[in-house]
């Protein structure tokens, strides 16, 4: 089977705790949270006011920018509170609260379906970006944006992500099972705003269903094909995604597009064809809430803006639980509180009973770091000019290019937060990088 070619590991997979566990709709929540912010790009606008009346599915803060998306309510009701408030990253940005009324009514403007087939690439370009549909992968690159490449740029091939390869997090198969049908036409959709004659759905091996669902699902079209890989982290990644697959390296701060290739996720394929053939907003995604601290494990249908709480209280949460994560153990972000809200980029929900309690130590050259690395990064240099203050050496060692994965954290045998080291290393580059053109 196909994998790419240097580093990789391969953590405990911890999937069979939530695998089996059909999509479920959850019960609509009595209150829901809107960050403005929860997408890479400029923050979106609110447009609505304290008191207003919404109804499902309509805007309630503007794109404010090209990188940039709209929020729309999940439900109907009353906005009760808009407010800065902290997100998961860090950030402070605005926060609409809604409070359902528990009719749950549409928009009149989401109730048309379409035939994409009769529509012109901009057109359901313009879709996209009007139901705010970003990576649902975790990055949250708006869609629209991917999906307008420069000419210059031109594309040849076209990857859907369903590798998954994240340990727990299971929604994205469950999409590849219940939802096969719609994530392939979402496919097709996406195939033609870029004018690709090629796509290859890239599916893990420990989801051998889910690979033979979406590979009898088109297996009609020629111009589609599935792949069946080895299970390697981080597969999903989109630089080793397509060097695994079509053999094309990615050089370092290059991306996808500079070598031909769009890569997006079985989600995002999901919601393109909800929001281009039912005229459906990313209002809801697929989450799976996981680990050893739930009893219930479970890949739900969530409302955008469900407390965490919700979902922790309906699925059992142990109250000895010991740490929160949004998202997967290698590349998501522990939480101190569960009342932050579902947002489009949420993918999973973990609560931890055992937690390692690892004290770092020294680095001993051993070199771990390097051979795990999926881009061939020199870690303990990277983490040496950090903790020296370098900043001026962090372009030349590619730390701007580490994608967090995580992979040298893992193998580190003095237990060094390397990913943490690389991520304080970014903010102090921006920082100083903008100082550097101030002087200028």
């Amino acid at each position: 089977m196909k994998t790419f070619k240097d580093g990789g590991i391969h953590p405990p997979e911890m999937k069979q705790l939530s695998k089996d566990s059909k999509l479920e709709r959850i019960e609509l929540p009595k209150q829901l949270i809107f960050p403005v912010s929860q997408h890479i790009g400029a923050p979106a606008k609110a447009i609505v006011s304290v008191g207003d009346e919404v109804l499902k599915g309509q805007v309630i803060a503007e794109a404010n920018g090209f990188v940039s998306v709209p929020i729309h309510a999940s439900t109907s009701g009353k906005v009760v509170t808009i407010e800065p408030r902290t997100t998961v990253l860090g950030k402070i940005c605005d926060h609409i609260v809604i409070e359902s009324d528990g009719q749950d009514k549409w928009s009149e403007e989401n109730k048309r379906s379409r035939e994409w087939k009769d529509l012109g690439k901009d057109k359901i370009k313009s879709f996209i970006k009007d139901a705010g549909i970003v990576g649902m992968g975790g990055a949250a690159f708006p869609t629209h944006v991917k999906l307008s490449p420069p000419d210059d740029r031109p594309i040849d091939t076209l990857i859907l992500n369903g590798i998954e390869c994240e340990p727990y997090l299971t929604c994205d198969y469950r999409l590849m099972m219940e939802k096969t049908k719609g994530v392939i036409e979402g496919l097709r959709i996406i195939m033609k705003v870029l004018g690709v004659e090629r796509a290859i759905i890239g599916v893990e091996a420990n989801k051998q269903d889910a690979f033979e669902a979406m590979r009898d699902a088109c297996w009609a079209d020629d111009g589609i094909s599935a792949e069946l890989l080895k299970v390697k982290y981080p597969q999903g990644a989109e630089k080793q995604l397509i060097e695994a697959l079509i053999g094309r390296e990615v050089p370092p701060g290059k991306l996808p597009l500079d070598v031909g290739v769009v890569v997006q996720n079985v989600g995002t394929a999901y919601a393109v064809y909800e929001a281009v053939t039912q005229s459906k907003p990313l209002i809801e995604r697929a989450v799976t809430v996981t680990g050893d601290g739930i009893s219930k494990p479970a890949n739900l249908i969530v409302p955008i803006g469900t407390p965490i709480s919700d979902l922790l209280q309906r699925q059992g949460v142990n109250p000895k639980t010991k740490k929160l994560i949004l998202g997967g153990p290698m590349m998501g972000i522990a939480v101190p509180t569960p009342e932050f809200p579902v947002t489009k980029g949420t993918s999973g929900i973990l609560a931890l009973m055992k937690i390692p309690n690892y004290m770092p130590g020294p680095c001993i050259r051993c070199g771990k770091c390097v051979s795990v690395c999926p881009l061939r990064g020199m870690a303990a240099e990277m983490v040496a000019a950090i903790e020296a203050g370098q900043v001026e050496k962090y372009e030349h060692l590619h730390v701007l290019d580490c994608v967090e994965c995580g992979t040298c954290t893992f193998a580190c045998p003095s237990h060094r937060t390397l990913v943490h080291y690389v991520k304080q290393a970014k903010a102090e580059y921006q920082a100083w990088k903008a100082e550097q053109q101030n002087k200028k």
